[in-house]
C-alpha cells in the first residue's frame, strides 16, 4: 500500500518510471477484467490501453482519483466496456465461466467430477440475477475488491453494494436449494 502511494505520488510529479510501474501492476488485472466482459481479447487490449491512455490524461490535467486508484482503474474500465457495448448495440454480460475460480487440481476424477457439477450449478444460478447482482458479485468475489471500491466503481454508496450483494447472495442460495 505505501508502496502504491509512493508509485501514485511519483506519477503525479510526471515520473515515467511510476508511470510504467503503475501500469506493469494493473494492466493485467484490468485486462483479464474487461476480458470477462467481452469475451474479446482484441477489445479487451485496446480497452486496456485506452484505460491508461485516460489514467495519462488525468494525471496531467490533474484530476486524479478520489480515494482508490485501484478502483478508480476499475472505473474508467467499467465505463469503457459500458461505451462499448452502447456503440456495438450489444447488451453487457457477466459469465460465471470467465471467473477466476480456483478449480482442484485432484487427480480424481470423482471430485474433479463435483467441483465442475458445482461451478455448473453455480453458472445457472448467477445467470438469474440481475445485472447489477451479477457485477457486484463479479467485482467483489471475482475481482476480490472492498465493498466500498466496488461502490466507488458503480457510483453507488457503500450501503447500496452491500444491499445488492446481500440480496444477490440470499437469491444464489434460493435459486441453489
Amino acid at each position: 500500500m505505501e508502496e502504491e502511494l509512493n508509485l501514485l505520488k511519483r506519477a503525479q510529479a510526471y515520473d515515467k518510471e511510476a508511470i510504467g510501474e503503475l501500469y506493469d501492476l494493473y494492466s493485467e488485472l484490468i485486462y483479464a477484467y474487461i476480458y470477462r466482459r467481452t469475451s474479446h481479447s482484441q477489445v479487451a487490449e485496446d480497452l486496456t490501453s485506452e484505460v491508461f491512455i485516460r489514467v495519462l490524461q488525468a494525471i496531467h490535467s490533474e484530476k486524479f482519483w478520489k480515494t482508490s486508484f485501484r478502483a478508480w482503474l476499475y472505473r474508467i474500465a467499467h465505463n469503457l466496456v459500458i461505451d462499448y457495448y452502447r456503440q456495438h448495440n450489444g447488451k453487457e454480460s457477466v459469465h460465471i465461466d470467465d471467473l477466476p475460480l480456483e478449480t482442484t487440481n485432484d487427480d480424481n476424477p470423482e471430485k474433479v467430477q463435483v467441483v465442475n457439477s458445482n461451478l455448473a450449478n453455480l453458472s445457472q444460478a448467477i445467470e438469474q440475477l440481475t445485472e447489477l447482482q451479477k457485477q457486484v458479485i463479479v467485482l467483489r468475489f471475482g475481482e476480490g475488491l472492498s465493498s466500498a471500491e466496488v461502490a466507488e466503481i458503480m457510483e453507488k454508496s457503500v450501503g447500496a453494494i452491500e444491499g445488492l450483494q446481500h440480496r444477490a447472495l440470499a437469491a444464489l442460495k434460493r435459486i441453489l436449494k
